[in-house]
């Protein structure tokens, strides 16, 4: 199914004016036939008088019927219109049109309520994330509108729980901006196109995340290559979303939408784990730290021998040599500032 876009010029005021013109010539008929039928049987003309009653009663009981044909659109938005069944065509573009009052709107997700803007919201005032409230009133369900917006729209769906590569729980967020592209393939392909979408950014998160690790890990290929490489959730956030993107695009492809962008919104790891990975994180920073504060002393020893060697200022054996490098190594390694011990004796 194909959209076809329905060329029509916005003609609805006029339409109106001619409704409400006829209206006011059916009360002008009733009104002159009732008065002629009111006199009496010798000085009124019957059928002249009859007929502009019965057209008169006729056009004011049937008359508000053309009426329903009139639609006003307003900028990004359409109307799949169907004709006992069969599809008419799409009507684009604001403006106030009249068409077929036989005509019926058709909109399967009018009532669907998801975590996107233009939405409604919760009864605590935020907006709903994934859940689908169909608890709407008949009210309310009376006055949902068939339009089909045509804006770009974000859908938020909630946080989900995933396992990364290497099976660690990870909350994660996304963040989809869409549009719909093809309004006959949105209403008549799928059975709910916001459902579907729903589903399938629900779908595609699942996919990629547990292709990567939360944080960079040896031995793990994110790319397909066969290759280990340093992707991952928390260090590639943007190739993540790409992906996502991509993978949600081509599901819904059929569905006539357009994914315009993924955004990662959270990314953290599920609540049961992350006091142990924040300690791991915190131990793997330490032994850095401690790498590079050896280094530097082995370097700054090396560099103290050195000079007092081509100084020449005191020659030390091995032995002494060695509690040199000891002492200057409890000094630069140390986490607490030293306490120096003057030796008044000799140096042996």
């Amino acid at each position: 199914m194909r959209e076809k876009q329905l060329v029509k010029q916005p003609n609805g005021m006029i339409a109106m004016l001619l409704f409400i013109a006829l209206y006011i010539a059916a009360i002008v008929l009733f009104t002159f036939g009732t008065m002629g039928l009111a006199g009496s049987a010798q000085d009124r003309p019957h059928a002249l008088r009859l007929v502009c009653f019965i057209a008169g009663i006729i056009w004011m009981s049937l008359g508000w019927f053309p009426f329903l044909g009139l639609k006003v659109l307003k900028p990004q938005e359409a109307l799949v219109l169907t004709l006992f069944g069969q599809y008419v065509g799409t009507l684009r573009g604001d403006g106030f049109y009249f068409v077929n009052p036989f005509c019926v709107a058709v909109n399967p997700a009018a009532k669907t309520r998801l975590g996107q803007s233009g939405d409604v919201k919760d009864g605590n005032g935020s907006r709903q994330s994934l859940e689908l409230n169909m608890n709407i009133t008949s009210g309310q369900a009376l006055a949902e509108s068939k339009k089909i917006s045509l804006k770009a729209m974000t859908l938020s769906n909630a946080r989900q729980k995933v396992n990364d590569v290497l099976g660690n729980p990870v909350e994660i967020g996304v963040a989809v901006i869409w549009r719909v592209r093809d309004t006959a393939q949105a209403v008549f392909n799928v059975d709910n196109y916001k459902e579907y979408l729903s589903l399938q950014a629900d779908t595609a998160v699942r996919d990629i995340v547990k292709i990567y690790p939360y944080d960079i890990a040896p031995n793990v290929d994110t790319t397909g290559d066969g290759q280990a490489d340093d992707g991952s959730l928390r260090g590639s956030t943007t190739v993540v979303a790409e992906r996502i993107r991509e993978q949600i695009q081509g599901k819904v492809s059929e569905a006539g939408l357009d994914i315009l962008e993924a955004r990662i919104t959270y990314l953290a790891y599920a609540p049961e784990i992350a006091a142990a990975m924040l300690q791991r994180q915190q131990a793997s920073a330490i032994i850095d730290a401690r790498k590079m504060i050896v280094d530097g002393a082995v370097g700054m020893v090396e560099m103290a021998l050195e000079r007092l060697r081509e100084s020449s200022v005191v020659e030390l054996d091995e032995e002494r040599k060695a509690a040199m490098v000891s002492n200057l190594l409890v000094v630069l390694c140390g986490s607490h500032d030293a306490q120096p011990v003057v030796n008044s004796g000799s140096l042996y």
